[in-house]
């Protein structure tokens, strides 16, 4: 009778396996119909360029309260507000904690010569400065890169990517205080001492503008500060604060650059910043004076300093006494305190000058640099929206934003750590996420715009696709995914999208065959027919078993 029960519950499972992956959505066509345009090859890039993925240990990780970790900021963010967060969290998340030689292989078989991930401060120092280093945690981070290197994949390690010791915000308001300056510095010397012998690039902050506008200015991420009129919050300075604790930032990122210079070297260390590009709303000189604004007041608020010493002229003009002053000593160890420039890019947006005209601030649009920032005009969108508020398919917008940062930095080499399309995910209907056509037409276009921006005579070296697999994505928790990998959040098995194959073929300069090819009228059909063998296989194989 239990053998029996066990064969209908087989029997179920493949009837509704077969009839997911047996029918595409009518709106899906051809996959080689679809992608139209400039088509890019692995071999229009650098021999020696970098081609990964990227993630972050608060989004993948889980096990958020074992083998020593303490609580971060993140943890007690999701579980005291969790509403603003889906009701969602990280504790479990997709148990890449024990799953992790696992995805390594996935990135193996996807033929990726990198990998970027970030370590979890809570999990290597569980208290900061005011406590031991958790060794369990280091074993972690160190098999995963020894594994990560073995499979000649080589490791880009964020240092700190949004999370924190909650005990540092609880005894010193953490980044508001230069005392944190103090713990980051702690923390990156204990990751260097670690890991340093055999991790050659460095990342030390993600973010810092984006996390500084979010979580002190907008009061949406932890320690959620804002106040009047960008937010409702109980305590904060939207003004004030985002200036102050992204100044503690950029000093704490200095201070473990010239420690790591002095002590350690062996390798590159850089920084990540959120990097949007920007377009006039009009042909008026007033909103392209605004679109050069929005980008001095997001991309060269963290490069100007890093780079020229100093915050941009534009913010100082505009800011004054409100934008903090580095001192003498500061300054010689700030500028010029990145061997790389590294950004993340996901989409272009209009700008519209807020100085001299006026605003109307209805919408979903947002103010930078005293300008007023939409995805339309007209109520036409700037590009195809993505699954996530404010993302928009620009491909253009990749060789604008490299080619700004050429130009004001001096060609100085650039990495881009994070280039991805928001999906939203369909848990009913799982082939429409598999099926990500749109995923590849995106990271296509972007590709071949990245390309000609190297052709141009950028310095850039490296590429790397957020993300490897569907994560816990903040606010929207798991309702969005990036992944080239769908997740199920039910047995967290990782299943390949359609995105998955095509990456492994560009890296692998691979495409269907002429027999292949011939049998099947599309790659999706293709995709669906290797689907069902992986599905029949594996249910012949628990029959053998019983």
């Amino acid at each position: 009778m239990e053998t029996k029960m066990k064969l209908n519950i087989i029997h179920s499972h493949l009837c509704f396996l077969l009839i997911l992956f047996s029918s595409v959505p009518s709106f899906v066509v051809s996959f080689n119909e679809k992608l139209e345009g400039e088509d890019t090859e692995r071999s229009g890039f650098p021999d020696d360029f970098f081609f990964g993925t990227s993630t972050y240990s608060y989004q993948i990780e889980g096990a958020y309260h074992q083998d020593g970790k303490s609580l971060s900021n993140w943890d007690v963010f999701t579980h005291t507000q969790g509403g603003q967060t889906k009701g969602a969290n990280g504790d479990v998340a997709n148990n890449h904690y024990h799953r992790y030689l696992e995805d390594i292989e996935m990135m193996n078989s996807l033929g990726v010569n990198a990998y970027r991930f970030s370590i979890s401060w809570t999990r290597v120092l569980p208290r900061g400065r005011f406590g031991a280093v958790n060794p369990r945690g280091v074993t972690f981070y160190n098999d995963i890169i020894d594994n990560l290197l073995l499979q000649g994949i080589e490791p880009f390690v964020t240092i700190n990517h949004n999370d924190f010791p909650q005990e540092l915000e609880e005894r010193y308001g953490s980044w508001l205080s230069p005392l944190m300056q103090e713990d980051f510095v702690h923390f990156a010397k204990t990751c260097f001492e670690s890991f340093g012998d055999r991790v050659r690039y460095w990342i030390t902050i993600n973010e810092p503008n984006l996390f500084a506008v979010l979580a002190y200015k907008e009061g949406m991420f932890p320690p959620s500060h804002c106040s009047e009129p960008y937010g409702n919050c109980s305590i904060g300075n939207s003004i004030k604060e985002p200036l102050i604790s992204m100044h503690n930032m950029l000093l704490a990122h200095a201070r473990a650059v010239k420690l790591y210079r002095e002590h350690f070297q062996g390798g590159s260390i850089g920084i990540v910043a959120y990097a949007d590009m920007y377009e006039p709303l009009t042909d008026d000189d007033l909103d392209r004076e605004a679109a050069s604004r929005v980008l001095a007041f997001n991309l060269a608020w963290v490069f100007d300093p890093l780079s020229l010493g100093d915050y941009p002229p534009e913010m100082r003009r505009y800011h004054g006494n409100e934008l903090p002053r580095f001192s003498v000593e500061e300054r010689n160890y700030v500028k010029g305190s990145i061997d790389f420039i590294g950004i993340n890019h996901y989409s272009t947006l209009y700008a519209k000058d807020c100085i001299h005209s006026s605003c109307n601030f209805q919408g979903n649009g947002h103010v930078i640099g005293f300008s007023y920032v939409t995805g339309e005009r007209d109520g036409v969108p700037i590009g195809e929206p993505a699954g996530m508020d404010g993302m928009y398919v620009v491909p253009r917008g990749m060789e604008k934003i490299i080619e700004y940062l050429k130009k004001r930095y001096h060609n100085k080499p650039t990495f881009v750590l994070e280039n991805g399309y928001a999906q939203i995910r369909q848990d009913i209907q799982v082939q429409d996420s598999l099926f990500d056509v749109k995923r590849v037409e995106f990271h296509k276009a972007y590709l071949a715009s990245l390309a000609k921006a190297i052709r141009n005579g950028a310095d850039v070296r490296g590429y790397f696709i957020w993300t490897l697999m569907d994560d816990f994505e903040w606010l929207d928790g798991y309702n969005v995914g990036f992944g080239l990998y769908y997740v199920d959040r039910k047995s967290l098995q990782r299943i390949p999208k359609l995105s998955a194959k095509w990456y492994k073929n560009f890296l692998t300069s691979n495409s269907l065959n002429d027999e292949e090819a011939s049998s099947y009228e599309s790659e999706e059909e293709f995709y669906i027919q290797k689907q069902r063998k992986v599905i029949l296989s594996g249910v012949k194989t628990k029959q053998a078993e019983m």
